[in-house]
């Protein structure tokens, strides 16, 4: 991956921020601009330079996945570092990610940087991160290669007596399995009347016959995460159950349908909500259809209602219509898609159909 290019084009964006710098905190933008993986790091962005910071524990780690930045090692805390990299970097405005710097962090830059103004930026590198390069599109196809193994092997681990929290860890471990670094998120599995909460925690609620068995899990790959849910039946399901699991399907078809480049967020929830509201399960809809996923599990664009932001081609994003039935169950139906200049690719291969076991 090419983060010195990813790094230019935030510098491209400085002027118009009204910034000589950035600093970014926020370790999945960190990890975006200079390939670091560890659990401690920031990365100021000027216009023709970068300097890389972390303590002494990941020196050596550093070294070799930042070899193309200044790199600095503290040893009494980031801030105290901060005033050379500014005079250095010739630095009179300093941005930082507003949604990524805590109250008591900014008083201590104020405290150390004197004569620097502090300016709040948005989520400029965030934005960076909708459209996927190639690289991180293998990557997100190889993660959803073993979520879509892991399902199948966990059909094969369905019978009476099973529990919730035994299926999730088989779930857990087949991924690690197959090669995958862990699970992208905690794993969601949900039996009968349980799938009735689109998020469910698992409990040590067995398996019975006529269940529905809702599981929403995903692989994470060298930092990216896939996110599938499928709901399959233990047996014959209550009629009811089988014809929202028909529902639920047609919406989410009519909202890969709609997914395309230059495609409003809003317009893509519409096409998918329109169809379970007029068949009069509006109400039991109630989280939005999608989101982007890549270095982390939830990230734009976000495909919900009143969001006018256009999504771009090359950004990867759910489409997961679902209907919840409080006290008969729930079903959830979701595949990571890539945006395409004129539609999408669904990235899973797993059956979408209802399958009982």
């Amino acid at each position: 991956m090419d983060h010195g290019l990813r790094r230019k084009r935030l510098a491209a964006r400085l002027p118009e921020l009204g910034i000589d710098a950035l600093l970014v905190t926020r370790l999945p933008n960190v990890r975006y601009l200079t390939g670091f993986t560890g659990s401690n790091g920031q990365v100021m962005v000027s216009a023709n330079d970068a300097a890389f910071f972390t303590d002494g524990r990941y020196t050596e780690q550093a070294r070799r996945e930042v070899p193309d930045a200044e790199r600095v090692t503290y040893l009494d805390g980031f801030p105290q570092v901060l005033p050379d990299a500014c005079t250095r970097l010739r630095v009179a405005r300093l941005g930082f990610e507003a949604g990524g710097v805590t109250f008591r962090f900014h008083q201590e830059l104020e405290e150390r940087l004197s004569g620097v103004e502090l300016v709040p930026v948005g989520e400029e590198v965030e934005r960076l991160r909708w459209v996927k390069d190639p690289e991180e599109l293998r990557l997100l196809d190889r993660a959803q290669e073993i979520t879509d193994e892991t399902f199948q092997a966990g059909l094969g681990t369905l019978r009476e007596g099973v529990t919730e929290r035994e299926l999730a860890f088989e779930l857990d471990v087949e991924m690690r399995r197959l090669g995958a670094d862990g699970p992208a998120f905690e794993t969601i599995v949900a039996f009968g009347e349980n799938a009735a909460e689109p998020h469910h925690e698992p409990v040590g609620r067995p398996i019975r016959p006529g269940d529905v068995v809702k599981m929403d899990f995903g692989a994470l790959v060298e930092g990216y995460h896939a996110d599938m849910t499928r709901t399959v039946a233990f047996g014959e399901p209550p009629a009811a159950l089988r014809d929202v699991h028909d529902l639920v399907l047609r919406a989410q078809r009519a909202g890969i349908d709609a997914v395309r480049g230059g495609a409003a967020a809003a317009d893509v929830d519409r096409a998918a909500r329109e169809v379970i509201e007029e068949a009069g399960y509006g109400g039991a809809f109630p989280h939005g259809l999608g989101h982007g996923v890549g270095l982390e599990i939830h990230e734009g664009p976000r495909l919900r209602r009143g969001n006018d932001e256009v999504v771009p081609a090359g950004a990867v994003v759910t489409v997961e219509p679902g209907v919840y039935l409080p006290g008969l169950g729930g079903v959830r139906i979701e595949d990571m898609v890539e945006v395409t200049e004129d539609g999408g690719r669904a990235l899973p291969r797993s059956a979408r159909k209802l399958i009982v076991v």
